[in-house]
């Protein structure tokens, strides 16, 4: 079996940005040389989370809208400064796994795994990707 780890940097412009990481996971993912098995993807981060969707400005206007609706920003909270950022980012996960079938990670047709910035400031970030498999 194969174990392949790979960690992957990148910048945020600041709150609800969203960075399509797609190409790069599949890019490990062909490294890796597994041709079947799993890649788990992870943002070791508080303030960020990783989204399996459609990579359409009008659908991540409204993904940032309705996070704002949800939980915004100008709510009393306990946490100073930036309590909104953790809270949005409880609610979706800072992992996926997706299938690997013949070195190609298993996407939908209009899937992309985006990283969404929840913080209110850009940031360094980083994701840890493991490809295992044969």
């Amino acid at each position: 079996m194969i174990v392949f780890n790979r960690n992957i940097d990148f910048s945020t412009k600041g709150e609800i940005d969203f960075i399509d990481l797609t190409a790069k996971i599949q890019e490990t993912v062909s490294n890796s040389k597994v041709k079947n098995g799993i890649v788990h993807v992870f943002a070791p981060h508080a303030t960020g989370i990783l989204v399996l969707t459609e990579n359409d400005w009008n659908l991540l206007e409204d993904i940032k809208r309705i996070l704002e609706k949800l939980i915004p920003k100008q709510e009393q909270y306990q946490h100073p400064s930036n309590a909104h950022s953790h809270i949005r980012s409880i609610f979706l996960t800072p992992d996926k796994t997706l299938p690997i079938i013949n070195g190609k990670m298993a996407l939908g047709t209009w899937q992309s795994i985006m990283f969404v910035e929840t913080d209110v400031h850009p940031r360094r970030r980083t994701i840890t990707i493991q490809a295992l498999g044969e």
